[in-house]
């Protein structure tokens, strides 16, 4: 079945360039078999024990996921697959699906890749408490994501900002250019990562 009818795949958000999903699978459970057919990245929010398994091959090798964990996929056809969370924690991953792998993609990066495929880089931002990102420009269209809980400032080049408290899975599409730092401004560490079509 198409990943966006797997029952685990709860679809957040679907535009004209990304497909979000917000995967929920509890200790015990499994997915259903499910295919994956566009280039896609990951951004896995628990810590958990997780074995795949491809359609027509045997389990793979039970695997730990961290909150933060990337990965960052191109399609070159059809992938089947399906996930067993072997716990002790309820598995939880953010999937973005990409609508459109561009012809000339944008060579301009806002900041250090941390992953990247044909149609989208990402940018990971682990902050200690009062910490900041450089001024970074976005030239094109992004998802902003929260890995963990905490107090998420943005300041623009001219001094303004805002400031808003986010949970781990909270996520915006933003489609205007973006010039910005990003600064923690809670009391204990906090990551966002955020991913940039090309």
């Amino acid at each position: 079945m198409p990943v966006d009818q797997e029952p685990h795949h709860h679809v957040v958000l679907k535009n004209d360039s990304v497909l979000v999903m917000h995967v929920v699978l509890p200790t015990g459970e499994s997915t259903l078999y499910h295919t994956h057919s566009r280039d896609r990245v990951s951004v896995a929010l628990t810590s958990t024990m997780l074995a795949q398994q491809k359609l027509g091959e045997p389990e793979g090798k039970p695997r730990e996921t961290h909150p933060g964990d990337l990965s960052a996929l191109a399609s070159d056809g059809p992938y089947t697959h399906r996930l067993r969370n072997l716990g002790p924690a309820t598995f939880e991953v953010v999937d973005v699906e990409f609508f459109h792998r561009p012809d000339h993609p944008s060579e301009q990066a806002a900041a250090a890749v941390a992953a990247e495929n044909p149609s989208a880089r990402v940018y990971q931002w682990k902050l200690a408490p009062g910490a900041s990102t450089p001024m970074h420009a976005h030239e094109r269209p992004y998802l902003i994501l929260a890995v963990t809980p905490m107090l998420l400032k943005m300041t623009a080049p001219n001094g303004g900002s805002f400031t808003h408290e986010i949970k781990a899975g909270d996520f915006h599409w933003i489609d205007t250019k973006v010039t910005h730092t990003l600064t923690n401004a809670g009391t204990v560490e906090g990551q966002v990562v955020e991913i940039e079509l090309k």
